[in-house]
């Protein structure tokens, strides 16, 4: 049977890189993406040429490395060391340099401002080129895991465990220190008082631990990165992990605003919002957001920077046997603003003194007022209203009008608000699951930001390259009309190119 032959390897060939790389490849695009933008005017550290010593990289080749790596879901320095040498589409997009992983690994860390700026640039092409509507955009928010084990994780009641246990083990040797002292054991008794003094160590750390912890004000700290946080991932699941925001557009399910927080969703909506509002230059758009941002003090702010908001409305409060039964929930009381009154279910109103009140039980504080009415003494259904002795007692929060808004618009828009899930659930599918980006490299707020700001310009560009393709996305970037772009160094490499390639024409000729 006849089989298909390999090419000798000691045979010689004429080809060139360029050859190698197919039109409609996405290395093309990486190459003239960072050709046309100015590394300068965003921020990027640039290399400075040395008197003395090896001549230094330029910046751009490692724009090109890590946004190639990503592309292709290689984030070590050390493998992207390796791609250099053995990758040919690596190779044609340096021209054949090949950094070490130690000056691979700087950039990342040195850049992360930069590399937001940059994603944000990347935002205005999408926009620029008509790839985002700016209408309708979906809200959400995901957990990447830490540089951090929950071992190296501590709040004061872990604190608190270990040094009981301490004082209690130092206890017990103790008694054994003096049982071995009558029986006169040398090899015990030295066992015994190295275990003491490792407990005198173990001690005077939790100790300076405790003391760093209260200073700190925050209620746990972490020792191998000092920004992360315990957060909870799913029901009960705890991670020690950093929380990513992002904002997605719903025409084509581009991602048009990140950042990255160490907290949860609870205060985190308005953030996010503006800053995609900022990043699109637009006045107004919708909000799709999950009830995990539900908070009214956010809602609020969002609808002063005319957003309109259709976040999620939570359970209005629980129904017991012995207290309020679903008849007499809260939603099923109504207001009115005219005269700041509510009306019960059995057709009485509730009154307020007019005084606010402060709670500040909770980091997010608000102020509220009570409405009271005294007909609950003698009405006929109190026990299905209300346990407490005095009466029904309803709080109204300073920011319950946006509240009822939002919760008004998502109860007539249901349609609008399922496409939520179809718009931005699926990114971070494809980002954690697809990718394995699941957990961050880095350690620290700042770094940690700039390299999820990588992931999701990385991700941006790969969806984009889907949808139009290669070749007509650089010809838009060609002609996009930014002030973050180097025309003239362009130019003047595009000039150089010819010219080189019009002298081999030329020799090639001279030969034949």
């Amino acid at each position: 049977m006849q089989h298909i032959q390999g090419i000798s390897r000691n045979q010689l060939r004429i080809s060139s890189l360029e050859d190698a790389i197919s039109s409609d490849n996405q290395v093309r695009f990486i190459d003239a993406f960072v050709n046309t933008i100015s590394i300068l005017r965003l921020g990027f550290s640039l290399q400075t040429l040395k008197k003395e010593g090896r001549p230094s990289y330029q910046t751009p080749v490692f724009l090109k490395i890590y946004l190639y790596g990503y592309l292709n879901g290689i984030r070590s320095s050390r493998k992207l060391e390796k791609e250099c040498f053995r990758n040919l589409e690596m190779q044609w997009l340096l021209e054949g340099i090949c950094p070490n992983y130690h000056s691979i690994s700087d950039f990342r860390k040195n850049n992360p401002v930069a590399l937001k700026n940059l994603f944000k640039l990347f935002v205005c092409f999408l926009k620029d080129i008509d790839l985002i509507g700016a209408e309708t955009i979906a809200i959400d928010g995901t957990k990447s895991r830490a540089h951090n084990s929950k071992k190296a994780n501590f709040n004061q009641k872990k604190i608190d465990k270990h040094l009981e246990y301490i004082e209690n083990k130092t206890q017990e040797y103790l008694t054994a220190l003096q049982e071995n002292d009558v029986q006169e054991n040398p090899v015990i008794i030295q066992n015994i008082q190295e275990k003491i003094e490792r407990l005198k160590g173990n001690k005077l750390r939790y100790e300076l631990l405790e003391e760093k912890l209260k200073a700190s004000g925050e209620p746990q700290i972490s020792t191998t990165d000092s920004d992360a946080r315990a957060l909870l991932v799913q029901g009960q699941v705890v991670e020690i992990s950093f929380n990513i925001q992002a904002a997605v557009d719903a025409k084509h399910n581009l991602v048009v605003a990140t950042h990255t927080i160490n907290r949860n969703d609870r205060n985190a909506l308005s953030a996010i919002a503006l800053e995609a509002k900022e990043n699109l230059g637009i006045a107004t758009y919708s909000a799709l957001v999950d009830k995990g941002y539900h908070n009214g003090k956010q809602i609020e702010i969002c609808q002063q920077a005319n957003i309109t908001t259709i976040v999620a409305q939570p359970n209005q409060g629980k129904s017991n046997e012995n207290g309020t039964q679903p008849d007499y929930l809260v939603a099923n009381f109504q207001y009115d603003k005219n005269t700041d009154t509510y009306t019960c279910p059995q057709g009485e109103t509730l009154h307020t003194t007019g005084n606010w009140h402060k709670k500040s039980s909770s980091k997010d504080g608000y102020n509220f007022k009570k409405y009271r009415t005294s007909k609950c003494k003698e009405c006929a259904v109190k026990h299905l209203c209300t346990s407490r002795s005095g009466g029904r007692e309803i709080d109204r929060g300073q920011y319950a009008d946006a509240v009822e808004e939002n919760n008004k618009r998502y109860r007539e828009n249901p349609q609008l608000y399922r496409k939520r899930q179809e718009i931005n659930e699926h990114i971070f599918g494809t980002i954690k699951r697809q990718w394995g980006y699941n957990h961050t490299n880095l350690t620290g707020l700042e770094k940690v930001n700039g390299e999820h700001s990588l992931i999701m310009l990385v991700y941006n560009i790969k969806r984009s390259i889907n949808i139009l393709g290669v070749p007509d996305l650089i010809a838009k970037l060609h002609k996009w009309n930014s002030p973050y772009k180097a025309k003239v160094l362009f130019l003047l490499k595009t000039e150089h190119l010819k010219l080189k390639l019009d002298f081999v024409f030329c020799h090639t000729k001279l030969i034949a």
